[in-house]
């Protein structure tokens, strides 16, 4: 065998073994997470290694608010978000236009159980008329707060005249009911589940939202939804074409396979004897999203500019893509 021979073998073997590396190289997508059960696609991605499948490295970047997650976003901290909150989403969207673009909702009401009233155990409140006189805390995030006084204005409640509101994080709502802090509050799950089954909490009524605020308690108000940042859409289209099928495939493993609620226990600190029975929303790919749906989305999103909370008018058809 010649040298030259030699040479072309060991070039082609080199190309090949450049070839392998190429094809096992995975792309780094950073989410943004919020502690609820809202994220548990985004942990059925991981655990089940949807994302690796796609080529994709994630890091969970875990932030405790809507806010946090739109700004990680705006300074290119974070590349995707596993459930932000919409209202923030259209604010950003509003003041900054072509930031975000959400690839999924996540739908909730009385039946896909996400927001609602609590109240201390041993409370003689039977309805949120009841809650005149309280003192209550809410989920943080402007969105959280401003929803939660919106639905106590729409029966007949006013801030400061019939009950006082502080923002808190949800990691101290337990321990603010149990030590008689506040009266009642504005919650999300898993927590909300939490404190029930601890007996520190009664759930006064869930699925607000749809019911006092959308008009119709079986339409589903999309709070939340998985997103992804417009940098990395325009940057890196193939990455965020593969992270949405993976992210399709999680959000139908979380609707359908109930072994996915083990995940809760495991990466969203949801006790074990609860994972089973945690209420969840449904999660929608936009693509699959029905034209009822998308009314019911640009509805809710019209009440936060009505509230304030979202700055100016949004199309929210701008603000989705189906993937």
């Amino acid at each position: 065998m010649t040298l030259s021979t030699l040479c072309k073998i060991a070039f082609t073997v080199a190309a090949g073994l450049a070839t392998v590396a190429v094809a096992h190289a995975e792309d780094k997508v950073r989410v943004g997470v919020f502690a609820s059960s809202s994220a548990l696609p985004y942990f059925v991605g991981v655990e089940r290694g949807y994302f690796k499948e796609a080529g994709i490295a994630v890091e969970t970047v875990t932030l405790a608010s809507a806010p946090l997650i739109v700004q990680s976003m705006v300074s290119g901290d974070i590349d995707a978000a596993s459930n932000l909150v919409t209202l923030e989403g259209a604010n950003i969207s509003q003041r900054r236009p072509n930031t975000l673009t959400y690839i999924s909702l996540n739908g909730q009401n009385a039946q896909y159980i996400t927001e609602q009233f609590v109240v201390k155990a041993g409370s003689q409140a039977k309805t949120l008329k009841d809650l005149k006189g309280a003192k209550l805390f809410s989920a943080p995030g402007p969105a959280n707060v401003g929803t939660a006084k919106a639905v106590l204005k729409a029966i007949g409640l006013e801030e400061n005249k019939d009950y006082t509101m502080q923002e808190q994080q949800l990691s101290v709502h337990l321990g603010a009911l149990q030590a008689g802090t506040f009266d009642a509050g504005y919650t999300l799950e898993p927590v909300a589940s939490t404190m029930i089954k601890q007996g520190v909490a009664r759930r006064l009524e869930a699925g607000v939202i749809s019911t006092h605020l959308l008009g119709n308690p079986s339409a589903q108000a999309f709070a939340a939804g998985g997103a992804l940042s417009n940098k990395l859409l325009a940057e890196r289209p193939d990455v965020a074409a593969r992270f949405a099928r993976a992210w399709a495939k999680a959000v139908a493993a979380a609707n359908s396979d109930a072994s996915t609620r083990e995940l809760l226990a495991k990466d969203m600190n949801v006790p074990a004897a609860l994972a089973a029975t945690v209420p969840l929303a449904n999660f929608v790919m936009v693509k699959d999203m029905t034209p009822a749906q998308k009314t019911d989305f640009q509805k809710f999103v019209d009440i936060g500019v009505g509230l304030g909370v979202v700055k100016g008018a949004v199309d929210t058809g701008a603000m989705i893509r189906g993937m």
